[in-house]
């Protein structure tokens, strides 16, 4: 199982800088024409809404404000949907499947390109404005193909769930692999955080967020790395197994 895996990250750990590389102070945000400050995804120019939009300049506008309570995806270029159209990112097919379900909630696309577990953790008060119920945290890929120490991940990952949990956020763990580069003993004990993160804080857990997706040469894109639009769509089914039976839940 863990092969593909690595045979992803394998091939292509020395293009990490250009595939996920914009560093944290890139892009970060820019001003709505509302005056309003959004989150923007570097490379793909995706957007986190703002929690309450500005007051209209004119009384001839009217601004509408998405009332639904939020499920916020904090992640990385993966979930930002680098390389695909803002439509095919499989947090918006997340939305749609909510959508056809009959479950009213708004579906928020955090992700950044080029973001360490490090990274979103430095932005998480942001992601987590408005009426948020569930936080998917998917990151760790960036710092698996950077060789950043395990322990810092888990670190990072743990204050994210608790500052999440101390909220009354649900939050759901998006699990990752590391590449061969850096030794099995680094690959075993990247892989470990994911599930005993899960069992330490009572978590849902996606196993691998790229199930059935990584080192399948048709559903990545030419950098092999990151989903074409069928690739996504697979991502948003093995997210779905996990996130629906949640937002089915009070």
């Amino acid at each position: 199982m863990m092969s593909r895996r690595h045979l992803l990250f394998a091939v292509l750990a020395a293009v990490a800088v250009s595939s996920f590389g914009c560093s944290f102070g890139c892009g970060r945000e820019r001003q709505n024409a509302d005056g309003s400050v959004a989150s923007v995804s570097p490379n793909t120019g995706a957007t986190v809404p703002p929690a309450v939009s500005a007051p209209a300049p004119s009384s001839t506008h009217t601004t509408t404000v998405d009332a639904r309570p939020r499920v916020v995806f904090l992640g990385d270029s993966l979930t930002a949907g680098l390389g695909l159209a803002q439509d095919q990112a499989y947090p918006t097919l997340l939305q749609q499947k909510a959508d056809a379900d009959g479950l009213s909630f708004q579906i928020v696309n955090a992700g950044v390109s080029g973001d360490t577990s490090a990274g979103g953790l430095s932005r998480l008060d942001y992601a987590l404005e408005g009426d948020v119920r569930v936080m998917v945290v998917a990151l760790g890929g960036n710092d698996a193909l950077r060789g950043l120490p395990v322990e810092e991940l888990r670190k990072n990952l743990a204050t994210i769930i608790e500052r999440a949990q101390a909220k009354k956020i649900r939050v759901v763990l998006a699990g990752m692999e590391a590449p061969p580069n850096f030794g099995q003993s680094y690959t075993d004990a990247f892989h470990r955080v994911y599930p005993e993160l899960a069992a330490q804080y009572k978590l849902p857990l996606i196993p691998f967020l790229l199930q059935g997706v990584a080192g399948i040469e048709r559903l990545n894109q030419r950098d092999g790395i990151h989903p074409t639009a069928e690739g996504a769509r697979t991502v948003a089914d093995n997210v779905w197994t996990v996130l629906r039976p949640m937002l089915k839940t009070p």
